[in-house]
């Protein structure tokens, strides 16, 4: 495993459509491990795999309930709505106001081919949403109610 490099806001890569995963290959394993890796070093809560420069649809997430792998995943159901603060890995040091759906409902297949329906609400709805548009190019800034404003990241304790 390995910590790849994080794409920033202004990379052309972000702006463009993921292509399918076909079949899951050993190419396809390892940037998920590192997809993971990296997330976790970054202390992100989700990546998406154009965030590391590869256009594929992959998606990863961690809410705080343990990792969730997303191949293809494609949001089929939508309800409600939240607005809250979001920020991004790719756009360091700043969070925005921004609305989505309060619950969704994803379908995706696993590193394994299998196929799942998960639903998300809260959080976990928000992270999905979040990433999925990354896979088609669009970054959580375009959606922001207001300005973007710099957050400063506590110093972890000693």
């Amino acid at each position: 495993m390995a910590i790849r490099n994080v794409r920033l806001e202004g990379d052309p890569i972000l702006q463009k459509t993921s292509k399918e995963v076909k079949e899951i290959t050993p190419k396809i394993r390892t940037l998920i491990d590192d997809m993971l890796e990296t997330m976790y070093e970054k202390e992100g809560v989700g990546l998406a795999a154009p965030q590391v420069g590869v256009l594929k649809r992959v998606v990863v997430i961690d809410v705080g309930d343990g990792p969730l792998v997303m191949i293809n995943p494609r949001i089929v159901r939508r309800e409600g709505t939240q607005t809250g603060d979001e920020g991004c890995l790719s756009v360091p040091g700043k969070a925005g106001q921004v609305t989505r759906p309060n619950e969704v409902t994803v379908r995706f297949m696993d590193e394994d081919e299998e196929y799942y329906e998960l639903d998300g609400t809260e959080l976990l709805a928000r992270a999905i949403c979040h990433e999925c548009d990354h896979l088609d190019g669009k970054l959580y800034v375009d959606l922001v109610e207001g300005e973007l404003r710099d957050v400063v990241m506590e110093d972890e304790e000693e």
